[in-house]
């Protein structure tokens, strides 16, 4: 995945094209492993290999199309300027996207409308969370405050969870180097956080790693 040219900060078509190369990082896999699927039913396979080969296309269907719904909301439009997400949508596609078996979301938020922004935000900051617990475990989302104003505390909690220094350097602040594609989810969580009038930003408490917003 390519990077931006020197700089503090992507101006507006770098961060475009780094966040259209995350998603297609997102894609690829189950994409790939569908064609992979698709090639082994062309070979006209025994039985048993063309059983494995659809099991295999639709578990694959299923998580490129979970992704494609939540990386839509995450990271795109999300309807018009001033539009309104139900939080109750933004739970099925955090599910879809997130628990696979290895993580699990507990959910403490009231359902919903809040401005298309801070659901887009909370959904990011599960990216985040999730990324601390590589081994899995449980993200547990509460609310703080309440109402259109509410924003999110994520505590990732799981098996040698870990604190990310270098993403809790570019939510505190734009880093001095260029940002690249690994690095431009946290970036752009902490230019929602800013369009919200919030900060965001991760720590370790006990055995979680919390990443909050207020």
């Amino acid at each position: 995945m390519s990077g931006t040219s020197s700089g503090s900060a992507p101006d507006t078509l770098e961060l475009a094209a780094l966040l259209c190369s995350r998603v297609c990082h997102d894609l690829i896999s189950p994409v790939g492993a569908i064609v992979n699927g698709l090639e082994v039913l062309d070979d006209n396979p025994k039985p048993e290999d063309r059983d494995f080969a659809l099991e295999l296309i639709r578990k694959s269907a299923r998580t490129a199309s979970a992704r494609l719904q939540f990386c839509r909301l995450a990271f795109g439009a999300a309807g018009s300027a001033g539009a309104q997400i139900d939080l109750g949508d933004a739970l099925n596609m955090a599910k879809g996207h997130i628990e696979d078996g290895k993580c699990t979301i507990t959910w403490n938020l009231p359902r919903l409308l809040l401005p298309k922004n801070r659901v887009k935000l909370l959904l990011n900051m599960l990216v985040i969370a999730q990324q601390t617990i590589p081994r899995g475990g449980t993200l547990t989302v509460d609310p703080i405050g309440e109402g259109e104003t509410m924003s999110f505390r994520v505590a990732a909690t799981g098996l040698n969870a870990r604190l990310p220094q270098n993403i809790a350097d570019i939510l505190n602040a734009a880093p001095a180097s260029g940002i690249d594609a690994h690095a431009v989810q946290p970036h752009y969580t902490r230019l929602l956080a800013e369009a919200c009038g919030l900060k965001v930003g991760l720590k370790a408490e006990g055995e979680a790693v919390v990443v909050s917003a207020s």
